[in-house]
């Protein structure tokens, strides 16, 4: 097999590949075996049918077809091999000449990462959160905490916000500016006014509201099968009760916690406030050190992997959505988003993503980094615990769908990314120097909290 690359862009490649027949054979002998075993030809079993037979029944050119067909991905292969292409996706191939004994000639455009001139690390200039904490923190930290082990109780008065209202709630479709059909209704359903969480205007409708009234107005669904859609909404309050916090003491402390005194208590919560700072400052170091290098390079866009990129984001937010019985029209409605806006904010964290993956590609390569299976079974682990399945199940999958290098790639980028980190200059907001390095490592053997998350 001979074969030649011309460069058509930074991230494409023509291959020219011409086959001698000879190397073909095992393809051709192949597809006449198997084109054998699907005809029935009378004095013959199955897969016992003469290649003459075959080419009588089927055609010659269809026992080429396969045969070829069946030989390209690994002729592709190997002039991608033999040429040291860094590819991002398959080829698009096209049989240029066949010649039936003598030879065959294909064309493979395929995309490649393109040469990235990578910046001095150390130039990098990377600014995060100050980790201070301070009494405010702990005691918006304290009042959370408080607030799980409130009491609600009754009360005969107006809603406030704050209050936890029972409610029964109808929504009506909304024709020519009244209300038409029913289209959904929830019943006892527990809110907290002021919260926002439910649906725009309820908070406006139920506050100063008694237990008995009716209330009614207008809005956009977010769930269900009507999501995005416009209603007219009628609420009937069923209840008011008013939270009732536990007193900041000692006794607290000791029901909501393993300690034994307040003070104790917010020693803690300063302590675990500290930590997530830390962390909140590591992730912020790492996401700033992403966007600084794509700032200081130049990284054509190859439009293949760009595209692949969208589908896979848009199918990953489909599948969410089904999970909560919501379709994408509806999602964009509840959003106040055109099709158009989606479409273009999909494309523009596609194409920093795609650019965010070459670089690290790129430093990867220029340090040498590797992984061990230690790292990669690590990974798989975590990401088998966020999903809520078995790790060897997780992994059998990961083996079956062909999606295990793409973890591997993963994990790789990861330790490029936390190399250039570790090697810029990171800086918190009042001009400290952040070591992200012993920060990292503070946290891995920080212990765990024993305050309830809050």
């Amino acid at each position: 097999m001979k074969s030649t690359v011309e460069t058509v862009s930074p991230t494409q490649v023509r291959l020219d590949i011409e086959v001698p027949f000879d190397e073909l054979r095992p393809s051709i002998e192949q597809a006449y075996r198997s084109i054998a075993s699907e005809i029935n030809v009378p004095g013959f079993r199955k897969g016992k049918v003469p290649p003459r037979l075959v080419d009588q029944r089927v055609g010659r050119a269809a026992v080429l077809q396969e045969g070829i067909n069946s030989a390209v991905p690994g002729l592709v292969a190997k002039a991608v091999d033999e040429h040291k292409l860094r590819v991002l996706g398959p080829p698009d191939v096209d049989l240029t000449e066949l010649t039936d004994g003598e030879k065959i000639s294909l064309t493979a455009e395929v995309e490649v990462r393109p040469e990235i001139k990578l910046p001095d690390f150390s130039s990098l200039t990377i600014t995060v959160d100050e980790t201070s904490v301070d009494g405010e923190a702990v005691d918006t930290e304290l009042s959370r905490l408080r607030e799980r082990f409130a009491t609600l109780k009754a009360v005969e008065r107006p809603a406030a916000d704050g209050d936890h209202v029972g409610l029964d709630l109808r929504a009506n479709a909304l024709k020519d500016g009244a209300a038409g059909e029913e289209i959904d209704q929830a019943k006892s359903v527990t809110y907290k006014v002021g919260s926002g969480e439910l649906l725009d205007g309820l908070d406006e409708a139920v506050r100063a509201g008694s237990v008995g009234e009716e209330k009614t107005f207008t809005t956009t669904l977010a769930g269900g099968d009507h999501a995005g859609k416009t209603a007219q909404v009628t609420v009937n309050i069923r209840s008011v009760k008013e939270q009732e916090l536990p007193k900041l003491d000692d006794e607290f402390a000791q029901s909501a916690s393993e300690f034994d005194t307040v003070d104790e208590l917010r020693s803690q919560l300063s302590e675990q406030l500290g930590r997530r700072a830390v962390l909140n400052q590591v992730n912020q170091a790492r996401e700033r050190t992403v966007d600084a290098l794509l700032d200081g390079v130049q990284v054509p866009l190859p439009q293949g992997a760009v595209t692949r990129e969208i589908e896979n984001n848009k199918r990953q937010l489909t599948g969410y959505l089904e999970q909560l019985g919501l379709d994408l029209g509806g999602y964009l409605g509840s959003q106040g988003k055109s099709e158009q806006e989606f479409d273009e904010t999909l494309r523009g964290d596609a194409e920093k993503s795609v650019r965010a993956q070459l670089v690290l590609d790129a430093v990867v390569d220029a340090e040498e980094l590797g992984i061990s299976d230690t790292e990669i079974t690590t990974e798989v682990v975590r990401r088998a615990q966020r999903a809520q399945m078995d790790p060897q199940q997780f992994a059998d999958h990961l083996v079956r769908t062909k999606q295990l290098a793409l973890v591997a790639a993963d994990v790789r980028r990861e330790k490029a990314l936390t190399l250039v980190v570790e090697h810029a200059t990171v800086t918190d907001t009042a001009g400290e120097k952040v070591d992200v390095a012993a920060a990292l490592v503070a946290q891995a053997d920080a212990e765990p909290a024993t305050v309830p998350a809050s």
